[in-house]
């Protein structure tokens, strides 16, 4: 089969600068039928394992260090062989959560081969230091993480985080896809550039 991308909702909670909230996360499968890449695997790995099946995990890649997206990390790495990979921006969040375990440097403009297809990295700073999308070109995807939703930017109120930070991101990484680039984010429904890129002005306004 051809190349895609599936998604499978895990609940948990995210906790930073002493508050803890109960989310569900979006975590992401690139690959086919043979292999696939492991994005932002969230809390439960069991489950996570179970949507990947017999594939080949060709490599676990966080999109940013909050402790939702990196929480299962290790324990799939463990069970798989597989590399762990995050940009450094974010350690400091990944050591708080897996102390003594160094993952993969992920840097902006990586190429990401999977499945016969590209995946590569977008360095866009603003929800954390070292947060990034994953394009990929050939089917018209995006993996945006935590940096832009349905709605608007991703949130920028709590630590390591910026808001014209983010605005920058968006702008230059993002909104320069082309409009029909399907956005699937770390939480929540999916979108298009397009659909986004026309309310860009509207976030600077409200500025949030």
């Amino acid at each position: 089969m051809s190349p895609r991308v599936d998604v499978l909702v895990t609940s948990g909670t995210f906790s930073l600068d002493g508050g803890t909230w109960e989310v569900d996360n979006n975590v992401y499968l690139i690959g086919d039928d043979s292999e696939v890449l492991v994005i932002d695997p969230a809390h439960d790995h069991h489950a996570i394992l179970e949507a990947v099946g017999d594939r080949k995990v060709a490599g676990i890649i966080c999109t940013h260090g909050h402790d939702d997206h990196i929480g299962q990390a290790v324990a799939i790495a463990d069970l798989t062989g597989a590399s762990i990979r995050l940009h450094p921006g974010d350690l400091m969040l990944w050591e708080v959560v897996h102390p003594g375990v160094v993952p993969t440097e992920l840097s902006d403009g990586d190429i990401i081969k999977v499945a016969g297809i590209s995946v590569k990295v977008l360095h866009t700073p603003g929800h954390s230091p070292g947060g990034v999308c994953l394009h990929i070109p050939e089917i018209d995807v995006l993996i945006s993480g935590d940096t832009l939703f349905q709605g608007g930017p991703g949130a920028t109120g709590r630590s390591f985080s910026d808001f014209p930070t983010i605005l920058d991101s968006i702008r230059e990484k993002i909104l320069t896809l082309p409009s029909g680039t399907k956005v699937l984010p770390g939480h929540g429904g999916e979108t298009t550039v397009g659909d986004e890129s026309a309310d860009y002005q509207d976030w600077v306004d409200r500025g949030h």
